[in-house]
């Protein structure tokens, strides 16, 4: 049953067809920027630093912070800025190879690992895979997340809500993939971090401020001890499944490969480490102004739904805006991000294709109306069963990370595919072990330690050439970016 009254129903439709029309238009007037492949998978190097940091705050930001953050704010109060910071120190880590990652010219990131380690189809498809693996996920959570907020308002079949959520993702990514879905992020964002320091102030108030905050909630969550309220071995799972996640996430990749000037590469990644930080701030004030008017929910993550039924309708219209901003800009980032994996990827380099740019633009939108229409069957048959698309998180970075991080250092010692090969397949051998043994530690740990443990062990006793080009131009193109 709908929680929200005809009249606040109406207006939520409202709300959010107005967003996702002004999100399409948006799309199509800065997708007429897209002339080639390159732009529609890359933005050919067109974004100005300013856009690039906004929508990687746009990307990123998605249902994970409308609900679980919020979750985290809820329970253990200032906490969610150690989530945060997490993501920070990945792009932070992230920026050490900015530069070069820019200068290369890549558009995905087994373009990444096929420049250091040398051409080879099964290296690229194992690569494309484990890139490809999260965005898909974020895709599908997207959509759920989606459809639950907005049935538990409304009362429309999760199916229908699904539909309208594909249905807005495609009019972001069509017109221009990345070109269209940068520029509409950028928009969006600029509005989503009005819109969460807003909503935070108003959920402070709507508790009786922040003075009765203090006195109805515990000070170990608000106060400064509320950094650490999670407890130090939750401190150390986050740390060691999202700093490896953040520095193999595709979507974070090409917006360093689409950065108009090159020096802009590095700034880009740190400034949008920092914005993540409004997340922070957003999750732990709504978080701790729910735990003060109702603190006995039955899980914390009902948190976010039980402050829509206590919004006044001129206040839940515009949150409903701001879900809707929120949910479809990560949703076509993702989107985008595995169709240029399967058009580059799969389609040029493992399948061996070659097509004119019309044709490759064509076969990019189809293949992004394909890719949507997976997973929004996949939401709407398993709406309980995503979570374990989390896995894909620790599968990825144990398969790239090594790889992209080590060969990074490595470069002098003429890498080959052989040795990529093996250390992706380690990893995800490891990582699949440690699931089974349901290790304390997160299993991309393990993971990633084997990829790395097998890439040095292959690198020492190896010395073979690259399959396409001698390792002196990797050392050139190095040492200038240095």
């Amino acid at each position: 049953m709908p929680t929200g009254s005809t009249g606040q129903i109406v207006g939520i439709v409202l709300a959010s067809l107005l967003v996702i029309g002004a999100g399409a238009a948006m799309s199509v007037y800065f997708g007429r920027r897209a002339k080639t492949s390159q732009d529609w998978l890359a933005a050919n190097e067109s974004l100005p630093l300013v856009v690039v940091v906004i929508t990687q705050f746009a990307a990123a930001a998605g249902g994970g912070v409308l609900i679980a953050h919020v979750g985290i704010g809820y329970s253990s109060g200032w906490s969610v800025f150690v989530y945060e910071g997490c993501v920070l120190v990945g792009f932070l880590l992230l920026m050490l190879i900015a530069r070069w990652l820019r200068q290369q010219r890549f558009t995905t990131v087994p373009d990444v690992v096929t420049r250091l380690f040398g051409r080879h189809r099964l290296l690229t498809a194992i690569a494309a895979v484990a890139a490809l693996v999260v965005p898909f996920g974020w895709i599908a959570t997207q959509f759920v997340a989606f459809a639950r907020l907005f049935g538990q308002l409304t009362g429309i079949p999760l199916p229908v809500l699904v539909a309208v959520i594909t249905i807005a993702s495609l009019a972001f990514v069509l017109p221009g993939g990345l070109t269209s879905v940068a520029w509409a992020d950028f928009v969006f964002g600029i509005v989503k971090i009005t819109m969460a320091i807003v909503v935070a102030l108003y959920g402070i108030q709507l508790a009786g401020g922040w003075a009765h905050v203090t006195q109805a909630v515990p000070q170990r969550l608000w106060g400064v001890e509320g950094i650490t309220a999670v407890g130090w071995k939750q401190i150390w799972l986050w740390a060691a499944a999202i700093v490896p996640g953040t520095l193999t996430n595709q979507l974070y990749y090409q917006r360093v490969f689409a950065t108009k000037r090159i020096n802009d590469a590095r700034r880009g990644l740190g400034l949008s480490g920092l914005t993540m930080l409004i997340s922070g701030v957003y999750a732990g004030c709504i978080g701790l102004a729910v735990r003060a008017m109702n603190p006995h929910l039955a899980s914390q993550e009902d948190a976010a739904g039980w402050l829509l039924t206590q919004l006044p309708s001129w206040m839940l219209v515009v949150f409903a805006a701001f879900l809707v901003s929120t949910i479809v800009a990560t949703s076509g980032a993702a989107l985008q991000s595995v169709t240029a994996n399967l058009t580059r990827d799969v389609y040029q380099n493992i399948a061996g294709k070659k097509a004119s740019e019309r044709r490759t633009v064509a076969l990019s939108r189809v293949l992004t109306v394909a890719v949507s229409i997976v997973a929004a069957v996949l939401a709407v048959v398993f709406p309980q069963a995503l979570p374990w698309l989390v896995a894909t998180y620790a599968y990825s970075a144990a398969a790239l990370a090594a790889p992209i991080f080590l060969g990074y250092l490595l470069h002098r010692r003429r890498l080959n595919p052989a040795t990529a090969i093996a250390s992706m397949v380690a990893g995800m051998v490891g990582c699949g072990a440690a699931q089974l043994a349901d290790t304390t530690v997160p299993y991309a740990v393990y993971g990633i330690a084997a990829s790395a443990v097998v890439m040095l062990l292959m690198t020492a006793t190896t010395s073979g050439k690259r399959a396409d080009a001698p390792s002196s131009t990797v050392d050139r193109e190095i040492v200038r970016e240095q």
